[in-house]
């Protein structure tokens, strides 16, 4: 196989991955009422806007794929994925969802954000920063996610997972 119909099959598979993903999200929709709440739109208008909107793109990068791959795309080279960087990005993700029962919205999300950032810095280089930078990345991620919270649950009357049944952690 050439590289050229390597490069196409790759493309297409990209785009076809993203069509598969907007199926799931249009399936996942269908489980979330439709009972018009406020400004008439119900809870699941925005999961059927995202899924279409993700079909869409999908349908779009494979019909660039198919007809020539995508034009302009720079050759990233040799240049490997940053493995280390993606399991900090994951675990994350994974103990935010595990958590975010057990000790809040607010603390499990600026967990997230600390693993996350953790994850973004060392993919620059070595790790550097040492204490600072922890403690910098935790007070950035409760500044991000209490306001978050607080809008929710304050005013927009959302129920969010807290630590204490005040509403305000």
């Amino acid at each position: 196989m050439t590289q050229a119909a390597h490069s196409q099959r790759d493309q297409t598979l990209v785009g076809a991955g993203v069509v598969i993903l907007a199926l799931g999200m249009g399936v996942g929709a269908m489980d979330i009422p439709s009972d018009a709440g406020y400004a008439g739109v119900g809870p699941n208008f925005l999961p059927w806007l995202v899924s279409c909107a993700l079909l869409l793109c999908g349908a779009f990068l494979v019909y660039e794929a198919r007809s020539g791959g995508f034009r302009d795309m720079e050759d990233v080279g040799d240049e490997k994925p940053y493995w280390p960087g993606f399991v900090w990005m994951s675990t994350g993700l994974l103990v935010n969802a595990a958590l975010i029962t057990t000790i809040g919205f607010i603390f499990s999300c600026a967990l997230c954000f600390v693993l996350a950032s953790r994850g973004l810095r060392n993919a620059q280089g070595p790790a550097s920063g040492g204490l600072w930078s922890w403690g910098t990345d935790t007070a950035v991620g409760l500044m991000i996610a209490a306001p978050v919270y607080w809008m929710f649950t304050k005013f927009l009357a959302i129920s969010l997972p807290g630590l204490t049944q005040s509403g305000w952690l």
